[in-house]
């Protein structure tokens, strides 16, 4: 169901976005008074720096965002412009990247994390989701951050940011989403040892993964019925039983229990033949197992252009599918190609969740 858009007359925002069969037509200019987005600087001693740059560079004032960072940290020489208000990014980016000053301890050493500027990361992801909350921007993009460094530095005591972006916002339970053109996945479990997932792998965390990422699909993908196919844990997905019964004793009967809400639903498939192009011509999301189920085949269809979403959120978050790739930081080297496409994923998403609401509710 998704494939790639080639029409040459489509805006940014619908050529970044993998659209699918029955999806709502995306109507950028519906909302030409929509805030620019948030984006958080990450760890000033990785590449974050040079692909703020490099994004600005690409979009110009065609994409507003402005990025909340220490203008110091920016390569040597970086044209930009400091704002007082996010309102003032659009104006200002075309002579610059718009920069909304942030306070940081010390300076960036490309390529080694200091500790006294661990604060001032995270203190600018916290200060991205207070702007977005707060209606100043339309969605949050965050560039990498290295986790022990924060760790080291200000007790960060998260498994990174889907993890952290919940705790700020009071929600329980967050799904992370990697899409490009050709696929989106949805990991159920995420950052652990593969020896772990059974235990981790339970009904409640299975249906609730389903229920957000079919709902996010619906509002801000703007596909009205969505099919979600489901992959088994084991190989051939148990095969009957032969190889292992989570299939038969859990993911079965949660599937079951879904269909009879009304969700589409595939599966369980066996995951080694869910990912070739007539499989995936059958469905809108892979729900996948586990971490590398799940990120092995977008990475391997499209490593430049994937995208990091987290659903559940009462806002738009994405990032770039990347690190902090310390080993080039400081070289001009950086691909802000992930980055590019996180931005305009972030943008599309923004305008399709304000068109289904506005729609549904009444609101904008």
């Amino acid at each position: 169901m998704l494939d790639r858009l080639k029409d040459p007359d489509m805006t940014q925002d619908q050529a970044a976005f993998p659209e699918a069969e029955g999806a709502a037509e995306p109507q950028p200019n519906a909302h030409p008074k929509l805030a620019p987005i948030a984006v958080s600087c990450g760890e000033p001693a990785g590449i974050g720096p040079e692909l703020a740059m490099k994004c600005w560079a690409a979009l110009g004032d065609s994409l507003p965002f402005f990025w909340i960072g220490d203008p110091n940290h920016l390569p040597h020489g970086s044209k930009h412009a400091i704002i007082d208000d996010p309102s003032e990014a659009k104006d200002v980016a075309r002579s610059g990247l718009p920069v909304l000053a942030h306070s940081f301890e010390g300076p960036a050493l490309a390529g080694t994390p200091r500790a006294e500027n661990a604060a001032g990361v995270i203190s600018s992801i916290a200060r991205a989701v207070d702007l977005v909350v707060a209606g100043q921007a339309s969605a949050v993009t965050t560039l990498p951050i290295h986790k022990k460094a924060l760790m080291d530095g200000a007790d960060f005591n998260f498994p990174g940011h889907t993890e952290f972006l919940a705790d700020l916002t009071n929600v329980d339970r967050v799904v992370m989403m990697l899409a490009c053109d050709s696929l989106r996945v949805v990991p159920v479990t995420i950052h652990i040892a593969l020896s772990k997932v059974q235990d981790h792998l339970t009904p409640d965390l299975l249906v609730d993964t389903i229920r957000i990422t079919e709902a996010a699909l619906i509002r801000d993908f703007g596909i009205p019925a969505p099919c979600l196919a489901v992959a088994g844990l084991n190989p051939h997905a148990g095969e009957g039983g032969a190889m292992g019964r989570d299939e038969i004793d859990m993911i079965d009967p949660v599937l079951d229990r879904l269909r009879a809400e009304g969700l589409d639903i595939i599966g369980p498939m066996s995951a080694d033949t869910m990912f070739h192009a007539e499989a995936l011509a059958r469905y809108d999301v892979a729900i996948a197992m586990y971490h590398d189920q799940a990120l092995i085949p977008i990475k391997t269809l499209d490593f430049s252009g994937g995208v990091n979403i987290t659903l559940g959120l009462p806002f738009i978050r994405t990032s770039p599918d990347h690190g902090t790739a310390f080993d080039i930081a400081g070289t001009g080297r950086a691909d802000p190609t992930s980055t590019i496409a996180a931005l305009r994923m972030a943008r599309h998403l923004a305008i399709q969740r304000a068109q289904f609401d506005r729609q549904s509710y009444g609101s904008d």
